[in-house]
């Protein structure tokens, strides 16, 4: 056998042993939940050794980070496809109806990034990604004097928190019967009710204060 056979071999052995690994860590999580988690009990589902494990992603951190990183990759490439048009309204809506389609779509992968999280762990790159890609439309509407609402911090908490109400109804209650407009006619209301068509006179457009916890 050749060297580059070799190394093509052991390059697909490596592959399996991640798919394997990867794939178990997910049935771990979602059957116990983040705190339940343990490399213990991944070695007992995947039948690799932790050694192995620790091998190819370093410790627990870097194991679920990779998982939700490779989960919500399909989802990273669907925001880049997203228009990006000069309105910052009409980008808000683009990127709320599609996390809330990708939520629905996928119950098992939104629950995992959205799971409680050690105080050390934080979320993967995507979900910093998109909350800059929101936060900076926010701040655009507002600057602009087109908000509403107290301010961007509040406007994007209040985008989330519907958009995470609209995929947790839908996943946890499937025996409602939901509209199938619901999310787009819910979203459409909310930036109605937040973004005026044009800039409102307000004496003070300056950024608020986060509020402390």
């Amino acid at each position: 056998m050749s060297a580059k056979s070799q190394q093509d071999r052991r390059r697909e052995q490596r592959t399996q042993v991640r798919r394997a690994i990867l794939d178990s860590t997910e049935d771990v999580l979602l059957d116990g939940g983040y705190e339940a988690f343990s490399i213990r009990r991944l070695v007992d589902r995947c039948g690799y050794t932790a050694p192995t494990v620790y091998h190819h992603f370093g410790d627990k951190a870097g194991l679920l980070d990779a998982l939700l990183a490779e989960r919500y990759a399909k989802f990273a490439r669907t925001l880049k496809r997203l228009q990006h048009p000069d309105d910052a309204v009409e980008h808000l809506r683009a990127v709320a109806k599609a996390f809330v389609r990708f939520g629905i779509r996928h119950p098992d992968h939104y629950q995992l990034l959205f799971m409680p999280r050690a105080p050390d762990h934080a979320p993967p790159a995507v979900a910093d990604e998109m909350r800059v890609q929101l936060d900076q439309a926010w701040s655009q509407l507002w600057e602009a004097g087109r908000l509403r609402s107290g301010g961007p911090e509040s406007a994007a908490q209040s985008l989330w928190s519907l958009c995470h109400g609209l995929i947790s109804g839908q996943i946890f209650r499937p025996d409602v019967t939901w509209s199938k407009t619901v999310t787009d006619d819910s979203i459409d209301a909310l930036l109605l009710g937040l973004v005026s068509p044009e800039a409102e006179r307000t004496p003070n457009r300056s950024r608020p204060a986060k509020a402390r916890a």
